[in-house]
């Protein structure tokens, strides 16, 4: 059975809710540097070394946006550049030692903050919300097959080739 509208209406403002209320339950992070960074450091920390043009999808950002991102974070000496060995003329970007010290400390402080706001909760209800989320995530992480709206012409329609 679909989802009725409702129902995705109350879930698109609740997960927007959800963002903004998490942001704020979470406080400010002690470091220097934007959320941003932070959140491009904790994914390029759990991926393999790659191409900036990989990390950008992974991140749903443009390029350049995380261009400019990955040259702050190589300027602060938390992101390291080397030479592709496939490809001499690309890079690929990995986390520094000091950027991994600096996510572990990061984390530790959420932790324990996260682990404040959960005190009423159980391990199953936690990871019942747990399954849920990754649930949310790997939905949103789909790119969707669009269909054609009806009446509408597609390319091979009308001899166009």
């Amino acid at each position: 059975m679909a989802v009725q509208t409702a129902t995705a209406e109350s879930l698109v403002e609740e997960v927007f809710l959800f963002g903004r209320v998490l942001r704020g339950a979470l406080g400010s992070d002690q470091t220097d540097l934007p959320p941003a960074l932070i959140g491009v450091l904790h994914v390029l920390a759990h991926s393999a070394p790659c191409r900036q043009n990989e990390l950008a999808l992974s991140l749903c950002v443009s390029q350049s946006a995380l261009s400019r991102q990955v040259a702050e974070l190589v300027d602060a000496g938390l992101v390291e550049r080397h030479p592709d060995p496939e490809d001499r003329r690309a890079s690929l970007v990995q986390v520094s030692d000091a950027g991994r010290r600096l996510l572990i400390e990061n984390t530790g402080r959420i932790v324990a903050r996260l682990r404040e706001r959960f005190g009423e909760w159980n391990q199953d209800e936690a990871e019942d919300a747990l399954i849920a989320l990754k649930h949310l995530k790997e939905t949103f992480s789909t790119i969707p097959v669009r269909t054609p709206a009806a009446g509408a012409i597609t390319q091979n329609e009308g001899g166009v080739a």
